[in-house]
């Protein structure tokens, strides 16, 4: 049987997956501070946008503008596809308040499941989502660890019943070699690890596929490079 792909776009990454992200898959995209997460999942979501597929960025951890300002950085101008209805920023930082607090997909209270389910169902539906990123699934479950797998299958749910592929920012620290919990890590159908390492006295960053379920991937380590075009993979 074919396995119906998702292309993340990124040079290097979907030869990598042996043709992409599988379909309707909830990937973890793993990683310590400056590895390129965010990046990865901008790019993911501008790729998908430029191939006629419908986005969803849910900002949980930093202002959705300045979101929007960093994807400009690498020429990711989302205007248009917000204009017409392509592209939804979820904002589940602000609470609401000061700038930007008119967008019509507002998480009043992250904390609040129910509240961020239902504002994630009518971002889906009103686009017509193929991809989604929660940026980051970390921030949902930070002071209670031990909701971390009801949480994300409760996402999870919700991202593959409507038809959607989606990528979950997890923060780890530079030491831990986990990927963000137990709860998490065995609730996701794939897990990308992104790396800062110090080689031969130079930091360089790397990537490695952990899992996805229902492809062949690579096994290796690979380096990758962020330029003014965004994320490049050495394969």
């Amino acid at each position: 049987m074919k396995v119906e792909r998702v292309k993340t776009g990124i040079p290097g990454m979907d030869e990598i997956l042996n043709g992409g992200i599988p379909e309707r898959s909830v990937v973890l995209l793993s990683g310590g501070p400056g590895t390129g997460k965010s990046i990865f999942s901008q790019q993911f979501i501008w790729n998908g946008l430029k191939n006629g597929e419908s986005g969803i960025y849910v900002a949980l951890e930093e202002h959705p503008v300045q979101i929007k300002k960093n994807m400009m950085v690498f020429g990711w101008d989302v205007r248009e596809y917000e204009n017409n209805g392509k592209f939804i920023m979820v904002d589940a930082f602000t609470g609401g308040i000061g700038i930007g607090a008119h967008q019509p997909y507002v998480v009043r209270d992250p904390s609040d499941e129910a509240e961020l389910m239902d504002v994630l169902k009518e971002a889906i539906k009103a686009s017509k989502a193929k991809r989604v990123v929660i940026d980051s699934i970390t921030s949902l479950y930070l002071t209670k660890p031990t909701f971390a797998r009801n949480v994300v299958f409760k996402l999870k749910k919700v991202i593959a019943g409507y038809g959607c592929t989606a990528l979950f920012i997890s923060q780890v620290s530079v030491t831990e070699r986990g990927f963000g919990g137990p709860g998490v890590e065995h609730g996701v159908d794939g897990i990308i690890r992104l790396d800062l390492d110090e080689v031969d006295g130079e930091l360089k960053r790397s990537l490695i596929v952990w899992k996805m379920r229902g492809t062949a991937h690579s096994l290796k380590r690979h380096y990758f490079e962020i330029c003014d075009e965004g994320i490049k993979v050495q394969n």
